[in-house]
């Protein structure tokens, strides 16, 4: 080709100047043409692993889960070859709307016991919850309702329903304290804002009997309750956000099947690149 090219009075260093393709590049692939890619396998699997993963994982987590199967990679490599391939999560479009329960002081407000600690080494010990709500197709709305355990960022119970009723928070506290009741070596404080399901009467005298110390975040403080936006805040960015609008029954399903794989599978950086039900499960074992 380069002869060729000569011999009408252009020089391949200056087509390729044209064309904005590196010289050094352009040799690479004349002497790799007929050749096997020797990441042919690798990028099968890199394939798998982002398709297992519901498009949801970047380089950084299939590099991990790579290496969870043995394989030890580099990142960088991970990310040219996703790149390569066209393997990228675009799940950050549209918005879903932030609930407001506010109604103002109607009942009890709790001080706040967590101030910001979002860490403990002991399961159950520290829980906190808040309520968001998801646009439906059509004039419908979805709310949901998870207890979030942040020991492992587990969700150990949740509730959804088409209204914001009581029945949204007090089932899966209740859900809870049967957990608790098994499970808890330390007394339990439960997290939220001071919306008025958190000040209801019947949530509030739940947790007296339980034994389940009430903690309540400032008024309009979101960074109070910062772990459980934050797991809103993925939960929209790798279920909810670019998707086309459901119907109620979808969406539910939808939800329930992510927090699922969210427990059991998406892998976590903080708990050494294992799932929270993983995490836990180990630590059990460990300690026993």
């Amino acid at each position: 080709m380069a002869f060729e090219l000569k011999e009408e009075g252009f020089r391949l260093k200056d087509i390729l100047f044209v064309v904005g393709i590196p010289e050094a590049t352009y040799h690479y692939h004349v002497n790799s043409f007929g050749k096997e890619d020797p990441d042919t396998k690798l990028k099968e699997l890199i394939t798998h692993l982002f398709k297992k993963f519901y498009e949801r994982y970047g380089y950084k987590r299939i590099t991990k889960e790579l290496k969870k199967l043995g394989h030890l990679i580099n990142h960088k490599k991970v990310y040219r070859i996703m790149r390569e391939l066209g393997l990228k999560c675009v799940k950050f479009m549209r918005k879903s709307r932030k609930y407001n329960s506010y109604k103002g002081t109607i009942g009890k407000v709790a001080e706040n016991r967590l101030s910001r600690r979002f860490s403990t080494p002991f399961p159950l010990q520290k829980l906190v919850t808040d309520i968001t709500e998801f646009k439906c197709l059509g004039e419908e709305k979805l709310y949901l309702n998870p207890i979030l355990d942040l020991y492992n960022g587990e969700i150990v119970a949740f509730e959804i329903r088409k209204r914001p009723t009581l029945d949204l928070i007090m089932k899966p506290l209740k859900e809870t304290l049967e957990v608790l009741k098994n499970h808890a070596t330390y007394r339990t404080t439960i997290h939220s804002d001071q919306g008025w399901h958190y000040q209801h009467n019947q949530w509030v005298r739940t947790l007296k009997e339980n034994k389940v110390f009430q903690s309540m975040s400032r008024k309009a403080t979101c960074a109070d309750n910062a772990s459980m936006e934050n797991f809103f805040g993925i939960l929209n960015q790798e279920m909810y956000y670019g998707e086309k609008l459901v119907s109620y029954e979808e969406l539910k399903s939808r939800v329930e099947e992510y927090i699922h794989w969210y427990n059991n599978e998406r892998s976590k950086t903080k708990l050494s690149g294992l799932s929270p039900v993983e995490y836990r499960t180990q630590s059990s074992q460990s300690a026993a």
